[in-house]
Parts: C-alpha cells; structure tokens; sequence
C-alpha cells in the first residue's frame, strides 16, 4: 500500500488536543468519557428558601460547566483563586449513556446511563455579586475543579430514583440531608426539559440540584457526600496556590 500523500493526510494541531476527563463506573474496567456539564438550579425546595427565593414549577434551569470542572472523587483541590466564600453543594449526577432530542418524559430514563455522587462547587461570593448585577454565573461556578465525582453506578445496579437519603459531612460533621424525592423537577423531567433544547449525548452529565445546609469551607477541610446506594464521593481543600 502507498503512503499517504500530503493531501490525505490530517493537519497538524498548534498543541496537542486536551483529553476528555475519564470517569470510573462501578463494576466494569471501562471508563466514562465526560462530554458536557449541566447544572440544575434550585431543585430542592429547601434550598431554594435558603438562597432567598420561592420554588415555582414554571420550568427548570440549568448552568454549565466546562469538562475541565470534572475532578474525582478523593482528590485534594487547592482553595480556589479570586473569592474567599467557597461553598460546597452535594448532588446526584446523572451520567447520560444515549442520545436524547426532544424525547417525553416517559422514554427520558431510557437515556440513563447511571447514577454517582457529585460536589457543585461553588465561589458563592462570585455567584451571588453577579446574580445581584443580572450578570452570568460563570466566575461563581465554571471554573477548574469545581464538578467533583465519585464513580458511577449503572442505573439497573441503583434502581428508581426516589427514597434515598443524600447527606453531606464536613469534617465529621453533618451539614446536608435530604431525600432523593425532595427533588422538585425528577431526574425524567430534567432529561426531557434538556432534549428540547440540546441534542443531547452519552457523554453528559446532568448535577441535579443541591438540598439545604449548602455552607463555605476553609483550606483543611474533608468532605464526604453520600446516596444511598451508591459510592461516597470525597475531597479535601488544600491551601491556596502561591
């Protein structure tokens, strides 16, 4: 066979091309590449009080993150730069294994991959100032390290989402606690919601919401965020970088 000419051959990258962020599934050797991040807002009524607002059922909406948010679970993550509010927020995570567009609610779980425990980390300081502008949230929530995972558990292995208890610990301490089923817009409605929208794909995952008790944390600090059947996901904040 020939070699290939130049004409047939790709053109060089200016830097090698970022790799997509791998996470571990529960049971297999195989590895879930993370294409996009969505990020439901105010999906646990509680909450939603807490942050000064009243839950309405008009319809969800959503933030995003970059892939490069994504870090695993036991991780030790530096106090991030630019605020000195760091919250944590304790999530389900829905991890999509199959296309989605403008699909009903009753076919949206077909989409489900499986389910993991995840952090919504958040510069709340950033968040709130430009929320009281009317401006973006990116600088309080799209920055490195700030979608923290656990490995995910296929959904035939967890079941129906429903009773399980969601809690977060901060050093021991319990700060979160609620049930899957406070959840005001259901993992179904969210998947649909989203295909009206986005062509969505395997690959995404979708941060669920965060019940009441979100709080800051300081350089030192050990998280552990729990859901009943699935794996714990951890962190710890290291000092700031230098």
């Amino acid at each position: 066979m020939n070699a290939p000419t130049p004409a047939m051959q790709a053109p060089p990258l200016l830097f090698p091309a970022p790799a997509l962020p791998l996470v571990p599934v529960t049971g297999s050797t195989a590895l879930y590449p993370v294409h996009r991040i969505f990020c439901v807002g105010r999906n646990y009524a509680e909450h939603a009080r807490e942050m000064g607002h009243a839950v309405d059922r008009e319809a969800p909406f959503y933030f995003t993150k970059p892939a490069t948010a994504i870090a695993l679970s036991d991780a030790v993550i530096a106090y991030p730069p630019g605020t000195a509010n760091y919250h944590y927020e304790m999530e389900l995570v829905v991890a999509l294994g199959a296309p989605a567009f403008r699909v009903p609610e009753a076919d949206a779980l077909n989409a489900v991959f499986g389910y993991a425990c995840g952090l919504d980390m958040t510069r709340r300081d950033l968040q709130l100032d430009a929320r009281a502008k009317g401006r973006p949230w990116d600088l309080g929530k799209a920055f490195e390290q700030s979608a923290v995972i656990a490995p995910i558990t296929p959904a035939a292995a967890f079941g129906a989402v429903g009773p399980q208890r969601i809690a977060l610990t901060v050093d021991g301490t319990v700060r979160q606690e609620a049930h899957l089923s406070d959840l005001v817009w259901s993992v179904a409605e969210l998947v649909s919601h989203l295909s009206k929208y986005y062509h969505l794909a395997p690959g995404d995952l979708i941060y669920t919401g965060t019940p009441a008790g979100v709080g800051a944390v300081l350089p030192g600090a050990r998280l552990e965020g729990t859901i009943d059947g699935l794996l714990p996901v951890r962190l710890a904040i290291g000092p700031a970088e230098a």
